[in-house]
């Protein structure tokens, strides 16, 4: 039985932090719960065909591993899903941001294998979308404040999938090659 997603309109101006414009403008249209799925299913199938030797390397000197760029793409799902879900809910917290170089040099991504950041992955994806798809309306209209920025919930959403878009393109043009 294949999934129906419902459509969420693109965030207008003020609804994302003004760095957040170059992952939303890589959304293509109001399909972004499709286009996550489809992301998904595109990472599984690149991943898979890529030998373990690859995963552990980054495209450069300091660069991050495939396998840490992987978890980093979790990590910042899983952080912005949750501010997400509590501005979706009213929730007038101040939500800070994060480091994301810290985070990737505490996940031991290299440490992990590749079939566990994978499930992890497909779990926080499926969360993702779950908790999104289900959300009305008004739900989605919602703002809050992440990382000193007004943020709406469907600014997130769109935030999310651009995010990874913008890593798909790392990946393929400078690991890939």
């Amino acid at each position: 039985m294949k999934q129906e997603y419902r459509k969420i309109s693109r965030p207008e101006e003020g609804e994302y932090a003004p760095y957040a414009i170059a992952y939303i403008s890589l959304v293509p249209d109001d399909n972004v719960l499709q286009h996550l799925q489809q992301n998904a299913a595109a990472v599984k199938e690149m991943i898979k065909a890529l030998p373990e030797e690859m995963l552990n390397k980054g495209y450069a000197p300091g660069k991050w591993t495939l396998k840490e760029v992987l978890v980093h793409i979790i990590d910042t799902e899983r952080v912005f899903a949750y501010r997400a879900m509590c501005i979706s809910r009213n929730d007038k917290t101040l939500f800070p941001g994060y480091e994301q170089d810290d985070y990737v040099r505490f996940a031991n991504a290299n440490e992990r294998s590749i079939e566990n950041i994978m499930a992890e992955y497909e779990s926080v994806r499926a969360s993702s979308i779950a908790m999104l798809n289900s959300l009305s309306d008004d739900m989605l209209l919602r703002s809050g404040t992440a990382n000193n920025a007004k943020v709406s919930v469907r600014g997130i959403a769109y935030q999310i999938a651009g995010h990874e878009l913008h890593h798909l393109s790392i990946i393929k043009e400078r690991y890939l090659k």
